[in-house]
């Protein structure tokens, strides 16, 4: 079977039920999930993605749009065992979508459950087909597909997706990271590394702290670097680059490998700004980047280099020249208008704010001063001997309330961006641990249910493609608010809340309500509606003869 979209069409099914026509009609429920497969069926993703993936399988007995749209919707669901599909595939909204040519509602003669019956794509089954495609199959093809070969998959093919679907911003704003993914403390995770962490979960040297001290913890590891593309208004974080590594792995190289294939994908000119941290220092790759991909990069610099020194050694002179900084707002939503009342008991909680802070000002004598940032710049810095490029040095001053002060630099291969620009985009940076943590705790990014590293590096980079397009989907449909939400926060807020009739005919089909449904059929007479009645008895039948041979329960 070929991948079949039916177009939504509502005045030809309305026209094709009052004639007495429809070739398929099933009761549901509205559902997010169906909704975003439609999407991203009627735009091609999947159907694209699926014609590069680099299969193992010499013959295609199911095809890959299938086995990519089921990868999907399981971790849409958040499982990550593939032998959790046959349920998945039931109760989601992937076969809502594709419609009555790949499955449809059948009753199980033994239980007498509500189950599917498909007709597959291949005469091998000795049992009627309950599932579009054997979780076997899913679970077979992740663990076969050669793990260089789908890396460099996700990295150039999903970049040429979004670029098709006209999701990168102007601005080409990207950030760059490395995150550690843990895992139990099993020898049998292939690829997979054992480190010493503080507190923060943050790697330090076993020879250098003391390891008595139970602030330090050995965990086993893999490595994630990533390159995530955002908007100004952070609408959205798109990964668009991603390998994972051993736990020693050094991030740099791979990160600026990214850098290259991104380009090598989409062209120059899309990604322009790269903001990374200091783990990523290396000033020939950085040299790299802005000579042959047009890349700027933002990076601070660690204090025991040689050109921090050299800045900060300047900045601390009499004639240099500091200027406030203060961290820009975002842009205010407009004002919803709202009743006189509330205006009147907003207007007096503002009035009672400002009162209050008046006294503080008042009896502050002694309170302490706020945290002031002062910005300098120096322009053309060459002292760093292994980049080959100039560099604008933004020194940053922070001043604290005791009159303490600390410095911090920030470079930038851009000599044309504002001081204070830099800043400001490096202050994004954070956002993405952030974006990390969501991923990590609430995508349940780092359960892993194999320990084979094919089927680990399918999960991360299945999980990040699906986190990817739900995030365009919802950009798309003008719901980026959502964007910000947890997994489990974004599902109960798109969970099913009307119940709806599909009728599909003709390779169209459209929703109903109940009420609306039936006040066609009230509406329908004659002869059309004693074809209705012959179609609507033929399907009811079918639902009892769909499954004659069906596996046991």
């Amino acid at each position: 079977m070929d991948l079949i979209v039916f177009e939504q069409d509502r005045p030809f099914i309305v026209n094709a039920l009052t004639s007495g026509e429809f070739d398929y009609i099933e009761a549901a429920n509205e559902m997010a999930e169906a909704d975003f497969f439609r999407g991203m069926f009627a735009r091609k993703v999947i159907e694209q993605l699926a014609a590069s993936y680099p299969t193992p399988r010499e013959k295609e007995e199911v095809p890959l749009w299938l086995y990519l749209a089921s990868e999907i919707s399981l971790k849409l669901h958040g499982s990550q065992s593939h032998f959790s599909y046959p349920y998945i595939i039931r109760c989601g909204g992937l076969m809502e979508a594709l419609g009555p040519k790949a499955g449809h509602k059948s009753v199980h003669p033994e239980t007498g459950n509500m189950t599917l019956f498909c007709e597959g794509f291949n005469r091998k089954n000795h049992y009627d087909r309950e599932t579009p495609c054997d979780q076997d199959f899913l679970r077979k093809l992740a663990l076969d597909t050669d793990s260089e070969l789908l890396t460099a998959w996700f990295s150039r093919e999903v970049p040429l997706c979004l670029k098709r679907l006209r999701m990168f911003d102007a601005e080409g704003i990207f950030i760059g990271d490395g995150s550690y993914l843990f895992v139990p403390d099993s020898e049998a995770y292939e690829n997979s590394d054992v480190l010493l962490f503080d507190d923060h979960n943050h790697p330090v040297d076993p020879q250098k702290v003391d390891l008595t001290d139970r602030r330090y913890h050995w965990e086993r590891c893999y490595k994630m670097v990533s390159i995530i593309h955002t908007n100004r208004n952070l609408d959205y974080f798109l990964y668009v680059g991603l390998k994972l590594l051993p736990g020693r792995e050094s991030e740099s190289g791979p990160l600026y490998e990214l850098v290259g294939e991104f380009v090598q994908a989409v062209g120059r000119g899309v990604m322009k700004t790269l903001i990374l941290d200091r783990g990523f220092i290396d000033g020939k790759a950085i040299g790299k980047c802005k000579q042959e991909h047009k890349v700027d990069i933002i990076i601070p610099l660690r204090k025991n280099m040689d050109l921090y020194q050299d800045v900060v050694g300047l900045a601390r002179g009499r004639d240099f020249v500091w200027q406030r900084y203060e961290k820009a707002q975002p842009v205010a939503a407009p004002q919803r208008l709202r009743p006189p009342a509330v205006e009147k008991r907003e207007a007096a909680r503002q009035r009672t704010l400002a009162a209050r802070k008046g006294q503080d000002r008042a009896g502050g004598a002694g309170a302490a001063q706020a945290k002031r940032s002062y910005i300098g710049r120096l322009k053309k810095a060459y002292t760093w001997q292994s980049c080959p490029v100039p560099l604008n040095a933004i020194i940053n001053r922070e001043v604290d309330a005791d009159g303490s002060e600390d410095y911090w630099v920030l470079v930038s291969t851009s000599l044309t961006k504002p001081s204070a620009e830099v800043r400001t985009l490096y202050g994004w940076r954070p956002a993405i641990e952030e974006r990390h943590r969501q991923v990590k705790c609430f995508w349940d990014l780092t359960k892993f249910r194999s320990q084979d590293f094919a089927l680990v590096l399918n999960q991360v980079l299945f999980l990040a493609l699906t986190y990817t397009l739900l995030q365009v989907h919802l950009y798309l449909r003008k719901q980026t608010e959502l964007n910000r939400q947890t997994r489990p926060r974004l599902l109960q807020m798109l969970s099913p809340t009307l119940a709806v009739i599909i009728v599909y005919y003709q390779r169209r089909f459209a929703r109903f309500s109940i009420p609306e449904y039936s006040q066609i059929l009230l509406n329908v007479s004659g002869e059309a509606k004693k074809k209705l009645l012959a179609r609507m008895k033929r399907m009811a039948e079918g639902l009892d003869v769909g499954l004659l041979n069906p596996r046991p329960p």
